[in-house]
């Protein structure tokens, strides 16, 4: 098997822009992209990150239709709808979370909708801003038919993430997930190197089990966690359809994106709920460990600790093919 070729962490940073860029995207939009992809790869996330931006270009040079731009549909003190265009969702989503904390902030909670997008990535990246302004952040989205519901075969859900974000007196508590045993990304990775999927996660346009990410992505992906999962997915692909998505769409595209925002102090003095916060994340760490386990962590422990680790190698590792389709993709503009 080939070994992975190391970037620095601004080469890798540099190349991504420079692959936005040629694929149609204004300086400050691939800059956005950029920064959310790389931190995906500095959090050990990987299929998320380098070869995530192959995926946006493929998805760009797929698509007929230029993206138009983000638009402000409605608005009020409390809340916003944005018109994404079928921008990439990291702009889009980058826009909402901006939004939302400045009315968070002066309203004491808010709530922005955006719809009309696509690969919105990490939604721990955007409740991390979120928290460090001091506000709770809940964040939820539908995304294409991709997943089965529980006890079926065929997809009916899509991967359709969550995320909660958590302010406290040191690091902030967030917990981002996914619904389905696999996300996307991990499944086009597996499929643009040749890779097979564990066991039980996907199964194929006949309902039969497979390992195969090519008839994963034509089939369905297993739901996460048996019947509570599933039911967690319906609510999901609900609070997205909040946003004006459709129910339901094909491909990427069309996608929802909602995130609240809440002030403790509306409801609470938000620096004693601060340090209440510190005070049961450490309490949850200092659990007696089961046999075998070294640690007990707190949501998003362990990639805060890669990311700190990663930034101090100050190196980003890419898999050969990964960085060859990056740099001819670089050297390519969309005509």
């Amino acid at each position: 098997m080939a070994t992975t070729t190391q970037l620095t962490i601004p080469e890798a940073t540099e190349l991504v822009e420079q692959v936005m860029m040629a694929a149609g995207m204004t300086a400050e939009d691939a800059s956005t992209v950029a920064e959310h992809i790389i931190d995906c790869e500095l959090r050990g996330l990987g299929y998320g990150g380098l070869p995530r931006a192959l995926s946006v270009v493929e998805r760009i040079q797929g698509t007929a239709r230029p993206a138009k731009p983000v638009r402000v549909a409605q608005e009020s003190a409390l809340s916003a709808t944005l018109d994404g265009g079928d921008t990439v969702g990291y702009v889009v989503a980058q826009r909402a979370t901006d939004m939302v904390i400045e009315k968070g902030l002066a309203s004491g909670m808010a709530v922005v909708a955006a719809t009309d997008t696509w690969y919105t990535g990490m939604y721990s990246w955007y409740l991390e801003q979120i928290t460090s302004a001091g506000l709770v952040g809940m964040i939820a989205g539908n995304a294409g038919r991709l997943v089965a519901p529980h006890g079926g075969t065929e997809a009916r859900f899509g991967t359709n993430p969550i995320g909660f974000g958590f302010p406290s007196a040191d690091e902030p508590v967030i917990w981002d997930t996914g619904t389905s045993s696999l996300t996307y990304a991990e499944v086009v990775l597996a499929h643009r190197l040749g890779r097979s999927l564990p066991d039980g996660t996907a199964f194929d346009t006949e309902g039969q089990p497979t390992n195969s990410p090519a008839e994963a992505l034509s089939g369905a992906f297993t739901v996460w966690g048996g019947h509570r999962g599933s039911g967690l997915a319906l609510v999901v692909q609900l609070l997205g359809m909040l946003t004006g998505a459709p129910a339901i769409t094909e491909g990427v595209a069309g996608l929802g994106f909602l995130v609240v925002a809440i002030d403790p102090a509306v409801v609470t003095d938000a620096e004693d709920y601060r340090s209440r916060v510190s005070a049961y994340a450490d309490w949850v760490r200092s659990t007696r460990t089961a046999e075998g386990v070294d640690e007990v962590r707190m949501p998003f422990d362990r990639s805060r600790r890669t990311r700190e680790q990663a930034r101090a190698r100050g190196i980003v590792n890419v898999e050969p093919a990964v960085l060859e389709a990056l740099r001819r993709a670089a050297a390519v503009p969309r005509g």
